[in-house]
């Protein structure tokens, strides 16, 4: 036996033990030292399957089947007999591999990748992904999985040796629902060192180097494009169909590797060329754009909003994960110069700062970002408020002053390194923001050997105990599913990490389907060569800017589908049980499973139901993205994406540089379809909701494509993105309630018109709009016609949203308690059936109020403008409002918010302004 057959039984040995196995590795190598003849047969099963200097034949395929059968009927062990088998398997679900590639200077890896078609792959757990590479070297092991052919993410330099693969697979997971905002579906990779150095220098150059070996046998078995066509990846035998495409983005521990990867992709001549992996030298530096912390800010901003703060403008107090010389975290501690952030830790070191400055500490957070590889320790003393300090996590303990005590919440005079970084998760912050490593918050039901992160046991506490009113999620699996959806039962605000920091990933895609377009333009003479670095550079902020609004969209989208949340509940449990499907288990990745998502099962749905409960927004936020990944699937499968009237999409998509100088490069775009296909999709379930296209579907019997259509023509006719950007001016300053009951008038009249057009058929999206635009514009005059005053009051039965009634429904808002005492029914932690039937009838009551005295001030002033309007109506009740503001006050003033309390307010507050 050669070593390069040995080789291939350690990678196989080697990739068992990540899959789960229960058998040690000295355990399966006694295996096979036992059985030579099973070993041999292993190897003679694998060169035939994908060695291509071999005969590759079904007969010499049977025949080395025979072989291995025969082999493995001697075995006289169970535990072998199972550990052999299972090897086996392994071999035969084997797919490619860069066995027979030659290692040279430019091509050829000194790592030996197996690609494994997942399905096939023995005891494979949910989720199962479409495909795995699989590197081996006596240095250095990686895994490269993807949830569909075409797919995306990003490549970590991992630390945990053991399980990296489980990492990789939860983030691929992750991934799958954040890339329902981008083209392809989710994809993630990861390596580690075997060994690794002690120096930090020394450490970072065997990173580089193994990542430049994970990288060459990742390409060594992935095939390229030549023009329309694909062509094999060379020197080895395919089991598989074409499979020519493979990004790259930076992750942990990689940021700064994509000019290597970029340059072995063009020794290579693949395809994709500095494509291939996103940032590096000529592409979009991700931590100096700082897009994946601006993104997660974004939904940060839209949480507190929501609860009447504006963090650009009003301090608050936060408490993180990380340090700032990280990308994340880092950028993140700068979105707002009001930002106290009062504590802080990562794997070296606890930052508190008790009694933070916002204007001192956000100077030198800016230092501290600016420097070379600072940490904590860095921090200038001299800038810490009365009781700070900095701590190394090494420390045996830490004295506690009283600023901290008070902090935290805590009576201790010192406390180990783990016990404070256990009260800094459980701190009553505003903001609790993840930017570092690691699963740090666990549902109470979890254990912590269920976590599958080992390093951080000793710190991570319970979602029951956390108190921070936000949970940011700017890193990846921060707090596990389970725990945010306890932690958002018990009223803390929180999506998921897929929500928050999908900038980073949008931005990618953005960069990969920019630079396809751009080096098409370059050959066929539309653009010349030397405007290449030019453009890219004109078009990195407009990008930035869409990105960023892709995760507001998707922010408030959660937001709306959560207020409706309880009375469209039947419609969430129909979407559900026809997204997860039946007779596959394990489910393979692009099917729900709802155990592995932590969805409700129907015993709790009908908890919820009897409740008035809904679905929680981190609930909502995986609903949300496989619902997305299943209707752009549909629309792929059909030939809307075709259709020239949703051209605007595609040249919508990239910025307005980049069409003026290359449009016939963009309308030729090799992913046309899938990118049109995304846009649409992510249009309708954001306005229209996370059912709508399913219920319509379900009444209509009509396919999901003509009903997209039929919106598109609606969409169009009715003119809907003013209308939403009148809602969206006022929306972050309203109350979420008051903003869904402007949202659902243009969604009923999107509805409406909708239907009625897919009763008709929509053949033809352009002809459509044409046919029918003359008669939706001459009804748009008639209602002018009936004059303001009678628009105003009439505006809600008409289905119209005049600019007059958004203002005098958001100073309403403003003027009186509305979003206060909505505060104040989110925190009622109800007790009992009974209770929780009462909270909801009065948010229900509250919002009935809400529009009921926007409707007397019409009446009552028909001739005034809003803010004149609202002022005559509130100046002739002072005693009511001097009455009704005494009476928030004292429930909030109160230890424990009482629902009696609460629901005294809310009928005094209906009772003198809404009549």
């Amino acid at each position: 036996m050669t070593w390069s057959d040995v080789a291939v039984l350690r990678a196989c040995r080697r990739y068992r033990r990540q899959v789960g196995t229960a058998y040690t590795e000295t355990y399966q190598d006694e295996a096979l030292l036992a059985y030579p003849d099973v070993a041999e047969a292993l190897v003679g099963l694998f060169r035939v399957r994908v060695d291509p200097r071999v005969d590759g034949s079904e007969a010499a395929l049977q025949h080395a089947r025979a072989a291995l059968q025969t082999a493995l009927s001697e075995i006289a062990q169970l535990d072998q007999d199972r550990i052999l088998r299972r090897i086996a398997g392994t071999v035969e679900a084997t797919v490619r591999s860069n066995v027979a590639v030659p290692v040279g200077a430019e091509r050829g890896s000194e790592a030996l990748a197996i690609k494994l078609d997942s399905r096939e792959v023995p005891d494979s757990t949910a989720p199962v992904p479409y495909a795995e590479v699989f590197v081996h070297h006596p240095g250095m092991e990686g895994i490269h999985v993807r949830g569909g052919r075409v797919a995306r993410g990003g490549v970590r330099a991992s630390d945990r040796r053991e399980d990296f693969r489980e990492e990789v697979l939860n983030l691929m997971q992750a991934q799958m629902t954040k890339n329902a905002v981008i083209v392809p579906t989710g994809a993630k990779g990861g390596f580690v060192l075997r060994g690794p150095p002690a120096d930090p220098d020394e450490r970072a150059q065997a990173t580089t180097a193994a990542y430049r070996r994970y990288i060459r046998a990742l390409l060594d078995v992935t095939d390229d494009v030549e023009g329309d066509g694909t062509v094999p990846a060379a020197n080895v035998r395919r089991r598989d169909g074409d499979d020519p495409y493979l990004v790259v983005a930076p992750d942990k521990g990689t940021a700064a590797l994509s000019t290597e990867a970029n340059a072995i992709s063009h020794a290579y001549g693949f395809w994709l060329g500095d494509a291939f992996a996103t940032g590096g030298s000529s592409g979009f530096d991700h931590k100096q754009l700082g897009v994946t912390a601006r993104g997660a800010w974004v939904a940060i901003q839209r949480h507190f909003r929501e609860l009447g703060v504006d963090v650009q403008h009003e301090p608050i107090r936060v408490a993180g994960i990380g340090d700032m010389g990280g990308d994340v975290f880092g950028n993140g501690m700068l979105q707002s110069s009001q930002i106290k952030l009062v504590a802080a830790f990562d794997h070296r070191d606890i930052f508190l700062d008790p009694e933070a400055d916002p204007e001192t500490s956000y100077a030198e957070r800016q230092r501290l970002f600016a420097a070379a590889r600072s940490s904590w320790q860095h921090y200038d003393r001299g800038r810490l408020g009365p009781g700070g300090g900095v701590w190394s996590r090494q420390a045996k303990s830490v004295a506690v002053s009283e600023e901290v005590r008070q902090l935290l919440g805590v009576d201790w005079p010192s406390a180990t390194p783990p016990a404070l970084i256990r009260a800094i998760l459980q701190a009553p912050v505003d903001l609790l923001f993840l930017g570092g490593i690691g699963t740090f918050v666990k549902a109470s039901h979890e254990r912590h050997d269920q976590i599958s992160d080992r390093a951080n046991d000793a710190v991570r506490v319970d979602a029951a105990d956390v108190r921070a009113r936000v949970v940011g999620e700017g890193a990846n699996l921060g707090v596990t599913q389970g725990a945010r959806i306890e932690y958002a039962r018990r009223g803390g605000r929180i999506n998921t990490d897929a929500v928050d920091n999908a900038g980073g990933v949008d931005t990618s895609d953005r960069e990969v389907n920019l630079k396809l377009a751009v080096d098409a333009a370059i050959a066929d003479g539309e653009l010349d060569p030397g405007e290449r670095d030019e453009l890219l550079a004109a078009t990195t902020e407009p990008v930035v800017e869409r990105v960023l609004a892709d995760v507001g969209r998707q922010a408030a989208a959660i937001s709306h589908e959560r207020v409706t949340s309880a009375q469209d509940l039947s419609a969430h449990v129909e979407l559900l049980e026809r997204l997860e499907g039946h007779g596959e288990s394990p489910a393979p990745a692009g099917r729900l499973d709802r155990e592995l998502e932590m969805l409700p099962d129907q015993a709790e749905l009908g908890i919820r139901a009897d409740a008035g409960a809904g679905l929680t927004r981190p609930e909502i936020a995986v609903l949300m993205g496989y619902a997305k990944l299943d209707l752009r699937t549909a629309l792929l499968d059909s030939s809307l994406p075709d259709d020239p009237a949703l051209e605007t999409l595609l040249t919508g998509y990239f910025p307005d540089a980049a069409v003026r100088a290359m449009p016939k490069a963009i309308a030729a775009h090799p992913l046309r379809r899938e990118l049109i296909a995304t846009r649409v999709t992510g249009d309708v379930v954001d306005c229209m909701g996370v059912t709508w296209v399913d219920r319509v579907v379900r009444q209509s019997g009509a396919p999901a494509c003509h009903v997209v259509a039929a919106y598109w023509v609606a969409r169009t006719l009715l003119d809907a993105p003013s209308a939403w950007e009148i809602v969206a001016r006022h929306e972050l300053s309203c109350d979420p309630l008051l903003t869904a009951e402007l949202r659902a008038l243009v969604t009923a009249a999107l509805d409406q018109v909708a239907r009625t057009e897919l009763r008709f058929g929509v053949e033809a999206i352009g002809e459509v709009i044409e046919r029918d635009r003359g008669a939706v514009d001459a009804i748009a005059s008639a209602a002018g016609e009936l004059g303001s005053q009678r628009l105003q009051r009439r505006s809600r039965r008409l289905d119209r949203l005049p600019p007059a009634v958004v203002d005098v429904h958001r100073r309403v808002n403003d003027a009186l308690p509305f979003a206060r005492v909505a505060e104040q029914l989110e925190l009622v932690e109800s007790r009992g059936l009974w209770q929780r039937w009462q909270r909801q009838g009065l948010v229900g009551e509250l919002q009935q109020a809400r529009r009921a005295v926007a409707e007397r001030v019409l009446t009552e002033h028909p001739d005034r403008d809003a803010p004149e309007a609202v002022a005559a109506f509130l100046d002739a009740r002072p005693e009511a409002r001097a009455r009704l503001e005494r009476l928030v006050a004292r429930v909030e003033a109160a230890d424990e918010v009482d629902l009696d309390a609460v629901a005294v307010v809310v009928r005094a507050l209906r009772d003198a302004f809404a009549g």
